[in-house]
């Protein structure tokens, strides 16, 4: 089953990482829309997973950047459409926001290799259900927080925030057997993602760490637990993503 995945970039520099890997090894194709190059969106009948990534942007930034407003129609439509719709970090806030859910800032910032546990309805869930049973670390950087979309069910907490994931099924979707899933975090990072990121978010990191000090790590600190956590966070990634291809067939 070759499946079209299309990708939504808000930066250049968080990109597709480890589900690019995924997608090459498993022989599906991927197509792209880079918004900060002002890049038209594709035909919705194009694609058959759209795959929602980060940005340091909120998703209420539409005076600054005018494209939001299209993407979360965008996204509206997509999910009316029943395809299998994949949010990261800025991607679910999206994806939360077209369900009706609050997104704002959640009072903690949290950057770096944080722990998350499932909830008791993730750990029931097929789709993740090789993912650990107790508490994991993966690779967080948001402010802003979204709340459980009505009818989703709620995948994943930490200490300072009780919303990090959470998946959303209509009847069109079980009829097809395609999701919608969202996560705060980012499993998707590789080393050369990281260190972009790190390299483009000094001063916030910097700023974030005064107010936040439990819950933002330092730069190096960052880069350093990368080899401890990223091939443990691809694997799972590739994981989920294979359960959503075997939820299709």
């Amino acid at each position: 089953m070759m499946l079209r995945i299309h990708a939504l970039y808000h930066v250049d520099f968080e990109e597709l990482s480890h589900i690019k890997q995924w997608v090459d090894n498993r022989g599906h194709s991927i197509t792209v829309t880079c918004f900060y190059k002002n890049e038209p969106l594709p035909a919705q009948d194009s694609f058959d997973w759209l795959v929602v990534m980060g940005g340091p942007m909120s998703i209420h930034d539409e005076s600054d950047f005018q494209w939001l407003a299209d993407e979360k129609s965008y996204i509206q439509q997509s999910i009316n459409d029943g395809k299998t719709v994949i949010g990261v970090c800025l991607g679910a806030q999206l994806i939360a926001d077209s369900l009706g859910a609050k997104v704002a800032p959640s009072g903690i910032k949290e950057v770096g290799w944080l722990p998350i546990q499932l909830t008791e309805q993730g750990l029931a869930h097929p789709l993740l259900a090789d993912l650990p049973k107790n508490e994991f670390t993966v690779f967080h950087w948001h402010g802003d927080g979204f709340e459980c979309p009505k009818g989703a069910t709620p995948i994943a907490t930490s200490h300072t925030w009780a919303n990090q994931g959470f998946v959303y099924q209509t009847s069109k979707h079980k009829e097809l057997g395609t999701w919608v899933l969202g996560w705060q975090c980012h499993f998707e990072v590789t080393n050369k993602s990281m260190v972009d990121m790190v390299s483009h978010g000094q001063t916030y990191i910097q700023e974030a760490m005064i107010d936040h000090p439990d819950s933002v790590q330092a730069a190096d600190e960052i880069l350093a637990l990368g080899d401890t956590y990223i091939a443990d966070n691809n694997a799972w990634l590739s994981t989920m993503l294979d359960n959503l291809v075997k939820s299709c067939q």
